[in-house]
């Protein structure tokens, strides 16, 4: 073999990307899987491959691995660094280790950074390089946040991740880099197309590698830093201590009104995954709205407490297994759905108006605008309170009826369906600030 071209598998709502590279003898090695693999099944299953080896760059914490998953019926060995403790049988690797693919070589790489035992993976031919996968060191355009491990120990980390950098700049302008966070990420890896490059395209392009020195760097990387969900702090331990075989298909259990009724009392979440025009009218009184779509995973993850038992509501044409699988991949077991969706519901339905921007614009309403706050300060409509999602239901909220705003709306109902819980007297915008501001004819303001 001289040239090599892994099947990227990404994905979209997460912004990650899995690898499944072909060993050139009917097996293969999958590269940083998450715990739904449909995707890495369906590639290994069109190409004719069986998974032989799994590897982890990382101990990641914006979904659940899919090694042991893949284990489960596949008997991969799974490669992963040897000091990140993980308490489930494993090749532990370390600095320079190397491991036979049969024709081609696996070399670990120490690039700690992203997190403190970040291994990247060389793939040689011989003593040449063709490629790396590099997870959460360099990224296309960008490099990973440093942040994740320990805020206290993002500058510590993100020092160690320029070094780290430096040292995967020394390989040959032509290797190609394979990195696992991509556009859509909130690994710190910006908004793009591309999620494969090489090492010369990121020496020329990438802006952190233009930093002048170690502490530019440093400065540039933790300047760029944003929010992040908060399930992100809880699933590092649960990729250490190996996370649980699930079904496949995973399953829904239906649940009567009262049941329902019985696990909402006890704290569990409802989720209503119908789409906004569907819940605004009519829903279950304190359940929370997360269209069904690539994010939803991401959502459910900040907005709903890690640990809460989670009762899904659902469209009969909504696929319960899509939804329990992107539950599944954020470490979120389901306790089940309600049974006949939200027309078998017994009791007193609640209801949040969805107005267009004519109809807004006449309200009076203070404008939420629930979108991330770089989104905010780019533009919107005067006046308006910029709180987050991710942190709405803690915020104070402002006074009197709200008007919650995102870009199309999705969001805008997710926090108006939170910002009713807490009691608030709210609206949902069908649009964005665009649609607004021309409806009530003003010009979109930047900053904070």
């Amino acid at each position: 073999m001289t040239d090599i071209e892994p099947t990227a598998l990404v994905d979209e709502g997460l912004g990650n990307t899995a690898y499944l590279l072909d060993l050139g003898d009917g097996s293969a090695l999958a590269v940083d899987p998450a715990r739904d693999l449909r995707t890495v099944r369906a590639a290994a299953d069109r190409t004719g491959l069986r998974p032989r080896l799994v590897a982890e760059t990382h101990l990641h914490a914006d979904f659940v691995s899919g090694a042991l998953q893949l284990r489960s019926r596949d008997r991969v060995e799974i490669l992963a660094s040897g000091a990140g403790g993980r308490a489930f049988p494993h090749r532990g690797l370390g600095e320079g280790d190397e491991v036979d693919l049969g024709g081609l070589t696996l070399r670990a790489l120490g690039t700690p950074g992203h997190t403190e035992e970040h291994l990247s993976y060389l793939i040689l031919d011989g003593t040449r390089p063709l490629g790396v996968f590099t997870g959460g060191s360099l990224l296309v355009g960008a490099a990973a946040r440093t942040d994740l491990v320990d805020p206290d120990r993002a500058e510590e980390l993100a020092r160690r991740q320029f070094r780290s950098l430096q040292r995967l700049l020394e390989l040959p302008d032509e290797v190609a880099v394979w990195p696992t966070h991509g556009a859509g990420s909130f690994c710190s890896a910006p908004p793009g197309a591309e999620r494969t490059s090489t090492i010369g395209a990121e020496k020329a392009g990438n802006p952190l590698l233009a930093a002048a020195d170690e502490d530019e760097f440093v400065e540039r990387l933790l300047g760029g830093l944003g929010s992040y969900p908060s399930y992100f702090d809880h699933l590092s331990e649960v990729n250490r201590s190996g996370p649980a075989v699930v079904a496949e298909p995973p399953t829904l259990e239906p649940l009567s009104a009262e049941r329902v009724r019985r696990l909402q009392a006890d704290g569990a979440a409802v989720v209503d995954a119908r789409p906004v025009r569907d819940f605004g009218p009519a829903h279950v009184p304190g359940s929370v709205s997360i269209p069904l779509r690539g994010q939803f995973a991401t959502w459910l993850g900040w907005v709903v407490e890690f640990g809460t038992p989670v009762v899904i509501v659902r469209d009969p044409g909504q696929d319960p297994a899509e939804i329990a699988w992107q539950a599944a991949k954020v470490g979120y077991e389901l306790a089940g759905e309600l049974a006949g969706g939200v027309d078998a519901w017994d009791g007193p339905a609640a209801a949040i108006p969805v107005l267009d921007p004519a109809e807004a614009a006449g309200e009076g309403a203070t404008v939420l605008d629930v979108r991330q706050e770089s989104e905010y300060v780019a533009g919107h409509v005067p006046g308006a309170v910029g709180i987050e999602l991710g942190g709405l239901g803690e915020a104070d909220l402002p006074s009197g009826p709200l008007l919650s705003m995102c870009g199309h709306g999705e969001r805008a109902m997710t926090g108006a369906s939170l910002a009713a819980r807490r009691g608030a007297r709210v609206s949902v915008l069908a649009g964005g600030p665009d649609e607004l501001a021309e409806a009530a004819d003003l010009p979109l303001a930047d900053g904070r």
